[in-house]
C-alpha cells in the first residue's frame, strides 16, 4: 500500500446509572416503546433539567481510569440540530469545558505497544431510537433512550491500522467494565463507536480528508468497516479523485458503507452554554476519593498475574480481558495452589462454556467447587477425562464435585495390585503386541493402555497404568 492509514475513534458509552441524566426516568434497556420517558426527556416546553450526580461521578471515574486530567470547572452546552429522535431539537452536551481531557491508553496489538491519546471525555444525553418499518410504510420513534447518560470518548488520530483500533476498543471496553461505569453491552446499544479514517502518502505530514462511519454496532463490524474504507479511499486516490469529508453509514450485511450527509463542523451545531444548568465545580478531595474508589484495572491485574503467579503474558491478558472471568479466577486462586493449572482450566473449560452460553453470561460455578474438583484430580482420585465430565455437570447443577463422583461411581482406580494383575493378564494374552513393543513399535504401548482402560471402564489411573505396563513389558525381554 502506498498510503498510511490514520484512524481516530469516537466511542459512546451509556452510563450504568439507575435513572436518566436530567430526570428521574428509569435508565433501563427494553420496555414498551415510550414508557420510560417524561416531559423532561421527551422535550416538552417549560421543563427544566436536573443533573444526575451519579452520572458526573461515573464520567470522572472513566476519565481517571483512562489517565485523563480532570477539569475542576466544567459546564454543559446546547448542541443544536434537528433530527426526529431528538425531541428538543438540541442535545445537552459539553463543548469547550468537558469533565476530562488529555488522557491516554497504552494499547497492545500483536507484538507492538503504542500510546493512543484521548483528547477528551464529555458527558451528554442520548437521543431516542428510530424504528424503521420492515414493510417500508414509515419510521417510528421510541423516546425511551432519550436522556440516558452518555460519555463520549474522543481519541486523537493516533491509530495506524484496523488491528490497532480494534485492540484499543477491546481494551477500552474492559476498562469501562472494570471501573463499573458502563455494562458495555453492544447488542443493547450501550457501547457504540464512530470511526474517523483517512489516508495520506507515507512521509506526508498533513492528514488526508477523513470520513466518519456510523452505525458500527460491534467490534467485528468496526474492523470490517475500516478495511472497506481503506480500500474505498485508496481507490479514489489512485484514480486522482478527491476524498470528500462526509458521514457514511456502515451496512454490515452488505459489507459496504453509504453516504449519509456532508460532515458537519463544530460551528454548524451553534454550540452555546446551556442556560438551564449551572457550571459544575469539582473539589479536589472529591476527585481523589473517586480515584481511590477505582478497582484494580486490567493492566495492573495482568502485571500481578505475571509477577505473583508466573503466568505468561498471553495467558494473563486472556484472563483480564473480561472482569467476570478475572474475578472468578482471583476467587479460585485463593483456594488453588497450582495457579498455572487453574489458568488452563479457566481459559479452557470455563471460557468454552461461557462462550456456549453467551459471552456476557455470568459464571455459574462457585470458586470453591472448581477448587475442589481440581483437588480431586490433583490427588489422583479422578482422571482428567472424568474431571471434565464432572465439570460439565457442575456447570449445570452447581453440585459439589465429590458428591457427583460418589453418586456416579467415577472414582479412579489407584489399586496397584489389582491393576498389576490385569496388566500381566493382558500381556500374557497378546504375545504379538509384546513382540512389537520389544521391537521398538511404540504404538504397542498405546494398544495395551487402551485395553486396560477398556477393561476398567476408563477408571484406571492412567499414569499408574503406564508405569506398570512399562515395567511388565521390559521384564519380558
Amino acid at each position: 500500500m502506498d498510503y498510511e492509514v490514520v484512524i481516530g475513534l469516537e466511542v459512546h458509552a451509556e452510563l450504568a446509572t439507575k435513572s436518566k441524566i436530567f430526570c428521574g426516568c428509569k435508565n433501563e434497556f427494553g420496555g414498551e416503546p415510550n414508557t420510560h420517558c417524561c416531559p423532561v426527556c421527551s422535550g416538552h416546553p417549560g421543563v427544566l433539567p436536573v443533573l444526575n450526580r451519579q452520572a458526573v461521578e461515573y464520567a470522572v471515574k472513566a476519565g481517571l481510569a483512562l489517565n485523563c486530567q480532570i477539569q475542576r470547572f466544567s459546564k454543559f452546552d446546547r448542541k443544536n440540530y434537528f433530527y426526529p429522535d431528538l425531541p428538543k431539537a438540541y442535545q445537552i452536551s459539553q463543548f469547550d469545558l468537558p469533565f476530562c481531557k488529555d488522557g491516554f491508553l497504552d494499547v497492545r496489538a500483536g507484538e507492538k505497544t503504542s500510546r493512543v491519546r484521548i483528547n477528551r471525555i464529555h458527558l451528554e444525553e442520548d437521543a431516542g431510537k428510530l424504528v424503521h418499518s420492515e414493510w417500508g410504510s414509515g419510521t417510528l420513534v421510541d423516546y425511551n433512550r432519550c436522556g440516558v447518560p452518555l460519555i463520549e470518548i474522543v481519541t486523537e488520530p493516533d491509530m495506524r491500522s484496523p488491528e490497532e483500533a480494534l485492540a484499543f476498543l477491546e481494551q477500552l471496553k474492559s476498562i469501562l467494565k472494570y471501573s463499573g461505569v458502563s455494562d458495555c453491552k453492544m447488542e443493547q446499544g450501550s457501547l457504540r463507536c464512530d470511526v474517523n479514517l483517512s489516508l495520506r502518502p507515507f512521509g506526508q505530514a498533513e492528514f488526508g480528508v477523513r470520513s466518519e462511519m456510523k452505525n458500527v454496532n460491534s467490534f467485528s463490524a468496526a474492523f470490517r468497516a475500516m478495511n472497506y474504507e481503506i480500500k474505498r479511499q485508496a481507490k479514489l486516490l489512485d484514480e486522482g479523485k478527491p476524498v470528500e469529508q462526509e458521514t457514511r453509514r456502515w451496512d454490515d450485511q452488505k459489507g459496504m458503507s453509504f453516504v449519509m450527509r456532508t460532515k458537519e463542523d463544530a460551528h454548524d451545531y451553534r454550540y452555546f452554554p446551556e442556560p438551564d444548568l449551572v457550571p459544575v465545580v469539582l473539589e479536589q478531595d472529591y476527585i481523589e476519593s473517586l480515584r481511590a474508589s477505582l478497582p484494580e484495572l486490567p493492566a495492573a491485574r495482568q502485571a500481578r498475574y505475571l509477577e505473583e503467579y508466573g503466568l505468561s503474558e498471553y495467558d494473563a491478558g486472556q484472563l483480564v480481558a473480561e472482569k467476570e472471568v478475572s474475578d472468578f479466577f482471583d476467587a479460585c486462586a485463593a483456594l488453588c495452589p497450582d495457579k498455572k493449572e487453574l489458568c488452563n482450566w479457566v481459559l479452557g473449560e470455563v471460557l468454552r462454556k461461557r462462550k456456549e452460553a453467551g459471552e456476557e453470561s455470568p459464571v455459574p460455578l462457585r470458586p470453591e467447587g472448581l477448587a475442589a474438583l481440581l483437588a480431586l484430580y490433583r490427588e489422583g482420585r479422578i482422571s482428567q477425562k472424568t474431571a471434565r465430565d464432572v465439570f460439565e455437570t457442575m456447570w449445570t447443577t452447581g453440585e459439589d464435585p465429590a458428591a457427583i463422583v460418589e453418586r456416579e461411581g467415577l472414582a479412579q482406580n489407584n489399586d496397584a495390585g489389582e491393576l498389576g494383575g490385569l496388566v500381566r493378564e493382558l500381556v500374557d494374552q497378546n504375545p504379538q503386541a509384546v513382540k512389537d513393543f520389544l521391537g521398538g513399535n511404540t504404538k504397542a504401548m498405546a494398544f495395551f493402555v487402551g485395553q486396560v482402560m477398556k477393561a476398567t471402564k476408563g477408571k484406571a489411573n492412567h499414569k499408574l497404568v503406564n508405569e506398570l505396563l512399562q515395567k511388565e513389558l521390559e521384564s519380558r525381554r
